[in-house]
C-alpha cells in the first residue's frame, strides 16, 4: 500500500469530505459526513477533523489542506479572499495556517469580486476551478458550477476575471416548500419527468423577466389540465435553471465553449437544460475537480 502524503478536506456549509492521498494523488481512504461548518462551529472544528483523521489512521505528522467554509469569517480560521482579477496561482500563496495545532493544517482562501455594481464572493469553488482548468490554463473559459448557489465564472489565461452567483438551488428549495407551489409538488415521487423539465427550460431562457409568471404556471397548469406532482416539480426546476442559463449565457461564449463542473443529479439536470438549448458543455466531475485542485495546491505548498 502507498504511503499517505497529505490529507485533503472540502469543508462546506453542511457537508464534510476528507481524502487521505498519496504522492501520486491517489485516494487511499475517504470520509464523508454532514458535519459541515454549521455543525462544526457548535461542536468544534478541531474535534471534528481529528475524529475523521483517526478513522483513516492518518499519521500525526501528516499535513492537512482544507478548502471551503472552514475558512469563512464564521468558520474555523478566516482565510480571507483573493480579489479579482485573481490568478488561480495566487490562491496557493495565500493559504492560512491554523494556529495552535501541532499538525500543519492550512486553509485556502476564497475569491472576492469587490465591484460595487456586482459584489460577489466564492469559497470552495476556486479549488474546483483550479482542478478543472489547471494552473497553466491558456485562453478564455466560461465555467458553470451548479449548486445551492450556482457560480458562472469567466477565466482568462488562468485568471478569474469575473463571476456571478445564482441562488438557484436555494430558491428551488424555498419555493417548493414554503409557497403555494408546495401544493403542486406535494407527494412527488423520485420518478424523473425529463419532458416537463426540458419544456420549462426554453421559455424561461427566452423570457427570464417572466420567471415568476412561469413558476406559477406549474400550479395553474396542474389545476386546469392535470399533471403529476413530479411534473410540477420538474417544471419548477426547469424554470429556475432556464432563468439562470439566460443570464449565464448572456455574454460572449468563448470558442472553447462551456465547462460544466457538476456531479450526480445536478450534472444530469444541467446537461438536460443545455441540451434543450442545443448547447453541449464539457463535463468535469465536481468531486474529481475539488480533489485535483487540492492535490495541485498541496504539491505547491509542501514541495515548493
Amino acid at each position: 500500500m502507498s504511503e499517505p502524503a497529505y490529507v485533503a478536506v472540502d469543508w462546506g456549509t453542511s457537508s464534510f469530505r476528507l481524502w487521505l492521498v498519496d504522492r501520486a494523488g491517489q485516494v487511499l481512504a475517504e470520509r464523508r459526513s454532514g458535519e459541515g461548518m454549521l455543525a462544526a462551529a457548535k461542536t468544534g472544528f478541531a474535534g471534528v477533523l481529528q475524529s475523521h483523521l483517526s478513522a483513516v489512521e492518518a499519521p500525526d505528522h501528516l499535513p492537512v489542506l482544507v478548502c471551503g467554509m472552514a475558512g469563512a469569517k464564521t468558520g474555523w480560521v478566516e482565510a480571507g479572499y483573493v480579489d479579482t482579477p485573481a490568478p488561480l496561482t495566487s490562491i496557493l500563496k495565500q493559504a492560512v495556517r491554523v494556529p495552535g495545532e501541532a499538525r500543519d493544517i492550512r486553509i485556502l482562501p476564497g475569491i472576492a469580486q469587490r465591484d460595487a455594481g456586482a459584489p460577489d464572493v466564492m469559497r470552495g469553488e476556486e479549488t474546483q476551478l483550479l482542478g478543472a482548468l489547471g494552473l497553466k490554463a491558456a485562453g478564455e473559459a466560461l465555467v458553470c458550477m451548479p449548486g445551492t448557489h450556482s457560480k458562472w465564472v469567466r477565466v482568462k489565461d488562468g485568471t478569474v476575471e469575473h463571476f456571478s452567483t445564482f441562488m438557484t438551488g436555494e430558491l428551488f428549495s424555498v419555493i417548493s416548500r414554503e409557497t403555494i407551489l408546495s401544493l403542486a409538488v406535494a407527494g412527488a415521487d423520485d420518478a424523473e419527468d425529463v419532458a416537463s423539465f426540458k419544456a420549462a427550460v426554453k421559455p424561461a431562457f427566452e423570457a427570464p423577466a417572466f420567471a415568476a409568471n412561469l413558476l406559477f404556471g406549474a400550479r395553474s397548469r396542474q389545476l386546469l389540465f392535470g399533471g403529476t406532482p413530479a411534473a410540477a416539480r420538474e417544471t419548477l426546476s426547469g424554470t429556475l435553471i432556464g432563468t439562470e442559463l439566460a443570464a449565464g449565457l448572456s455574454g460572449n461564449v468563448p470558442k472553447t465553449g462551456i465547462t460544466l463542473v457538476a456531479s450526480g443529479r445536478l450534472a444530469t439536470l444541467y446537461q438536460l437544460a443545455f441540451d434543450a438549448l442545443s448547447v453541449t458543455p464539457r463535463l468535469v466531475d465536481a468531486d474529481d475537480a475539488v480533489r485535483h485542485g487540492l492535490s495541485m495546491a498541496a504539491a505547491a505548498i509542501w514541495t515548493s
